[in-house]
């Protein structure tokens, strides 16, 4: 995406600054300086018999566990590749344009009460299809599940455990001091489960349905996606008959700062339409998008 362009003065490791935003949206990280302040929610349904269909064909054609959670992830990026500006994230009172999609995501590393969690996160391009997706995802929670060792960012949190309280607060604040700045190392940010594109929970493995999940003010995430258990209901088809159909219920958290809300619905309109559709996930998007300077 962006990691193309020649860096310049004020863009940070993780995206460029963007230099041409109108007057409104560049005041406000200053209006509104933490994330906890300029949440919004937005809810929606998505029927998921074309999306199931899809995921049979893979797993009969041996992509072993192929799911919804895939075809979603797919969806999402292929949105960023048409709509970039919710790949923009505020750091600094400044917004920028990240480099590329980092989609995290927590994991049990076995389905138990005391498992350990694990957080993993997985670096996209906007050109890929929902076979890079599946191989790129499943390569990651392959090698962070089981009783193997612990990945980058547990044993950095480890690290953490281990200082003092009353030096941890000092720790905290200078990490947060350079993370404003633009100046964290950059091992760190690679690392760290609160900078990326997007954070997706799966309370469907769960059987419940999803939450509205808050989006941390440390760090940069500005996008959290919750969905749930497949569900049953009733909705009004094109012909205007009442018919019965499967869906699960998405939940999304967003940082209004980074875009409009039209934007935004233009977005999430484009997902569900996609999710819906998901065939055309089999092949790269046509064009890739930039956003603006």
């Amino acid at each position: 995406m962006n990691n193309k362009r020649k860096r310049r003065l004020g863009d940070r490791k993780e995206g460029r600054k963007l230099r041409t935003l109108d007057p409104i949206k560049r005041a406000m990280p200053y209006i509104m300086p933490k994330r906890s302040d300029s949440q919004n929610f937005f809810t929606e349904k998505l029927d998921i018999a074309e999306a199931e269909k899809f995921c049979r064909e893979q797993i009969k054609a041996g992509r072993k566990n192929f799911s919804l959670l895939h075809v979603i992830i797919a969806a999402y990026i292929r949105v960023v590749s048409q709509r970039p500006a919710i790949n923009r994230f505020v750091s600094g009172q400044t917004i920028y344009a990240r480099n590329n999609i980092e989609v995290l995501m927590t994991i049990k590393k076995k389905m138990t009460l005391d498992s350990e969690d694990a957080c993993i996160k997985v670096i996209f391009e906007p050109t890929d299809t929902v076979y890079d997706v599946y191989d790129k995802f499943n390569k990651i929670v392959e090698e962070n599940k089981g009783d193997g060792e612990g990945n980058a960012t547990e044993d950095f949190a480890k690290i953490l455990n281990y200082i003092p309280r009353f030096l941890l607060r000092f720790v905290i604040w200078f990490i947060k001091t350079l993370d404003y700045y633009g100046i964290l190392p950059k091992f760190i940010l690679d690392l760290s489960p609160f900078h990326g594109s997007m954070i997706i929970t799966s309370m469907g493995s769960l059987g419940i349905r999803p939450i509205y999940h808050h989006i941390y003010d440390f760090g940069n995430l500005p996008v959290f996606v919750a969905y749930g258990a497949k569900q049953r209901g009733v909705k009004m088809n094109d012909e205007g008959e009442v018919v019965r159909y499967r869906y699960i219920e998405m939940k999304v958290t967003t940082d209004e700062r980074i875009c409009d809300g039209y934007y935004y619905a233009s977005a999430f309109k484009m997902m569900k339409r996609i999710f819906e559709n998901p065939s055309v996930l089999e092949y790269p998007p046509e064009q890739v998008v930039e956003d603006i300077d």
